[in-house]
C-alpha cells in the first residue's frame, strides 16, 4: 500500500531556525525539498568527510579481517589511517606498474649498467639499442657492429657498436635508467612493502565496525547542512517544505504550538514530485528486497503491486528453476546465510525462503531432483504435467490470468468511470488472444464464439478507452490500437519462455547428469576408477552450479521482466517513484547541531 503523504510547509523566525532543524529531525516524519539547491562550507565539509568514511568502510568491507586486529584507536583516527594506507597503496601500485613495464622493455637486452654506455659514449664508441618486429630483416650498419641480443615472438632486439654515428633503419630503444638487476630488486622492494601494507589494512578491517556511529554521524551532519543550506528565507523569517504521511498531521501541528511555527498541510499537487512510502503486510514485505536489488519503485500517484509480484514472481521463480532438489538446496544455503548474515535485512531471507518452497513444491510435482527423475518419489508427481503440451498451455493460461489481473485493477481504480468498459474489452481481448496462442503453438482448432468475444472486446475498447473530452488530445490511441492488440497477443505469448527456460534447465541437469555417469561407470583398475569417479563427482559439482547460475539469470531476465514490463505496462505502472527519506537522526542523540546561518 502507498501511504498518503500530505504537503507540508513550515515557517520559523530566522534566530530559531537551529532549534526548527532540531525538533524536526527528532520528529522524523518530514521528506525534505530544498526551496533552492544546498551550498556553503558546512554542506561541503561534511560530504567530504562522509565520502572519506564511506570510501573507508568500502575498503575495509573487501578485506577478510584477520585474526588479531590491529590496536584500537578513534575512529576519526582509524579513518584517517586507513586513507593514509589506501593513498600508499595506490603510490606501491602505480610504482610496481612503472618497474613492472620498465623490466619488460629492458629485459631484452640483458642486465648492463648504463653507466658503461656513458663512459664508452667519452671514449668515442656509439652504442645504440634497436628493436625490430619479429620476422623483419635486419638492417645495413656499413662498418659498424651489429649484434642480435634476442629474437622472440615479441620481436628482434640488436645492439649497434659503432665509431661515429650511423643511421639504422629500426626502432631506437631509449637505455634504461637502471640496471636490470637493481629494477627487479627494486620491484621486489616494492612488493614486500605492498604485502605488509595488504597485512596492515587486514588488521585493521577487524575494527570496521567502528565505524558505522561515526558514518551515521556524519550523514546527520551533512543532512543537517543541507536543510539548513536548501531553506528559503524572507526578511526575518525562513521557511522549508517538504512532504509527510498524513497520519503525522496531529504530531506536525503539536510540534509547531510548542515551537512556535507557522504551519500549513495541504493536499500535493498533481504535478508535485510526491516521494514514494511502501507499507504492506509482513507476508508481502519480502517483495522489498526485489525492488532495491533492481532499483524500481511505484510512483505516488500509481499502484502498489507488491502483493501481486510476490505471488506471481514466486511461481514463476519455480517454474524457471523447476527442480525440487535445487529447491532444497537454495533453503539450506539461505539458513546458512541468515546464521552468516544476522544484521542483514530479514526480508531478503524471507523473500528466498518463500521462493525456494515454491521451487520445492514445483519440481516435486514435476518428479524432477537435481536433473532426475527418481521412480520411488513418482507418487508426489502429476501426471498432466508430464506432457510438455499441457505446460505449455498451463504457461498461456498464466499469462492470461496475469494480465487479467492488471485490467481488473485498473477496473477497481476507474470503477465511477466509463473508462472500466474498456478495460473489460482488453481482459476480452486477453482470453481471445490466449485461445489464438493455442491454436497457433499447440494446433488446437480455435473457438468461434471467441470471435464474438474479441469484437465484443474491440468495440468497448474503442468506445471507452478515450474520454469524449480528451479524444482531440489522446486520438493517437485508437491509431495505435491494432498495434496494441498484437502486442497483446506477443504479450500472452511470452509466458512461454517458463516453459522454455525450465525445460531447458533440466535437459542440462541431465546432460551432466548423463556424462558424469557414463565416465564413472566405467571398468578400470582400481586408481584409475577413483580418479574418473572423482572426475565424475567435479563433472555434477560444475555442471550443477553452472546450471544454477543460469537460472538465476533466467529469473531476472524472464520472471521479473514479466512483472516489471508485460504485467506493469498492461496496469500503466511506469515505476517513477523516488523513495521517501524523512529528514530524521540516524546517530544516537548527544552530537551538537551546528550553528544555524541562512545566507541570503
Amino acid at each position: 500500500m502507498i501511504v498518503k503523504m500530505q504537503k507540508v510547509s513550515v515557517v520559523c523566525l530566522a534566530d530559531d531556525c537551529g532549534r526548527t532543524l532540531d525538533a524536526l529531525r527528532e520528529l522524523g516524519v518530514l521528506h525534505l525539498v530544498h526551496e533552492r539547491p544546498p551550498e556553503g562550507e558546512a554542506l561541503e565539509r561534511a560530504q567530504t568527510r562522509l565520502k572519506d568514511v564511506r570510501r573507508v568502510q568500502e575498503a575495509l568491507s573487501a578485506v577478510t579481517p584477520a585474526d588479531e586486529p590491529a590496536a584500537a584507536a578513534p575512529p576519526e583516527k582509524l579513518v584517517e589511517q586507513v586513507l593514509d594506507l589506501l593513498r600508499q597503496r595506490q603510490e606501491l601500485a602505480e610504482r610496481m606498474a612503472e618497474l613492472r613495464t620498465e623490466c619488460l622493455r629492458v629485459e631484452p637486452f640483458g642486465s648492463f649498467d648504463p653507466r658503461e654506455l656513458a663512459r664508452l659514449s667519452d671514449a668515442g664508441v656509439q652504442v645504440g639499442l634497436y628493436q625490430l618486429p619479429a620476422g623483419s630483416p635486419l638492417p645495413e650498419v656499413g662498418e659498424a657492429v651489429l649484434q642480435v641480443l634476442r629474437s622472440d615472438k615479441r620481436g628482434i632486439y640488436f645492439v649497434v657498436v659503432s665509431r661515429t654515428p650511423v643511421e639504422v633503419a629500426a626502432q631506437a630503444v631509449r637505455p634504461p635508467e637502471s640496471s636490470l638487476a637493481d629494477l627487479r630488486e627494486r620491484l621486489t622492494a616494492t612488493e614486500s612493502e605492498s604485502a605488509e601494507l595488504e597485512d596492515e589494512l587486514v588488521r585493521m578491517a577487524a575494527l570496521r565496525d567502528r565505524l558505522k556511529d561515526l558514518a551515521d554521524r556524519l550523514e546527520d551532519e551533512a543532512a543537517y547542512a543541507a536543510a539548513q543550506a536548501g531553506m528559503g528565507k524572507h526578511d526575518a523569517l525562513v521557511y522549508l517544505r517538504g512532504y509527510a504521511p498524513v497520519e503525522s498531521a496531529d504530531v506536525l501541528r503539536r510540534a509547531a504550538q510548542q515551537n512556535g511555527w507557522a504551519i500549513l498541510l495541504e493536499q500535493p499537487a498533481e504535478d508535485e514530485p510526491v516521494p514514494t512510502l511502501l507499507r504492506n503486510p509482513a507476508w508481502v514485505r519480502p517483495i522489498k528486497a526485489v525492488f532495491e536489488m533492481i532499483g524500481i519503485l511505484p510512483g505516488y500517484r500509481e499502484v502498489d503491486i507488491s502483493a501481486a509480484f510476490l505471488l506471481f514472481l514466486s511461481l514463476f521463480f519455480a517454474m524457471l528453476i523447476g527442480d525440487a532438489g535445487y529447491g532444497l538446496l537454495f533453503l539450506g544455503l539461505t539458513w546458512l546465510a541468515r546464521r552468516k548474515f544476522p544484521r542483514a535485512p530479514v526480508y531478503y531471507f524471507r523473500l528466498l525462503q518463500i521462493m525456494s518452497v515454491c521451487t520445492v513444491v514445483w519440481g516435486a510435482l514435476n518428479g524432477v531432483y537435481f536433473g532426475m527423475q527418481p521412480a520411488g518419489l513418482s507418487f508426489i508427481t502429476v501426471p498432466w504435467l508430464a506432457e510438455e503440451h499441457n505446460v505449455m498451455l498451463l504457461c498461456f493460461f498464466i499469462g492470461a490470468t496475469h494480465l487479467t489481473v492488471a485490467h481488473l485493477w485498473n477496473v477497481a481504480r476507474m470503477w465511477n468511470t466509463p473508462r472500466v468498459l474498456a478495460q473489460v474489452g482488453w481482459i476480452c481481448t486477453t482470453w481471445t488472444m490466449l485461445f489464438a496462442a493455442r491454436t497457433m503453438v499447440l494446433g488446437a482448432p480455435f473457438p468461434s464464439f471467441m470471435f464474438g468475444v474479441l469484437a465484443a472486446g474491440v468495440a468497448l475498447i474503442v468506445l471507452f478507452m478515450t474520454p469524449p473530452r480528451m479524444l482531440k488530445h489522446e486520438w493517437f490511441n485508437h491509431v495505435m490500437l491494432p498495434l496494441n492488440l498484437v502486442g497483446n497477443f506477443v504479450d500472452v505469448v511470452s509466458y512461454l519462455r517458463l516453459f522454455a527456460v525450465g525445460a531447458a534447465s533440466l535437459a542440462v541437469a541431465s546432460s551432466f547428469n548423463t556424462m558424469a555417469l557414463d565416465l564413472g561407470a566405467g571398468v578400470a583398475p582400481g586408481v584409475l576408477r577413483v580418479l574418473l569417479g572423482l572426475a565424475a563427482a567435479l563433472i555434477l559439482f560444475f555442471g550443477h552450479a553452472l546450471n544454477i547460475l543460469l537460472c538465476a539469470m533466467g529469473v531476472l531476465v524472464h520472471g521479473v521482466r514479466l512483472n516489471t514490463l508485460e504485467f506493469s505496462s498492461h496496469v500503466g505502472l511506469q515505476w517513477s517513484g523516488q523513495n521517501y527519506r524523512p529528514f530524521a537522526r540516524r546517530a544516537p542523540a548527544g552530537a551538537v547541531a551546528p550553528v544555524c546561518a541562512v545566507e541570503d
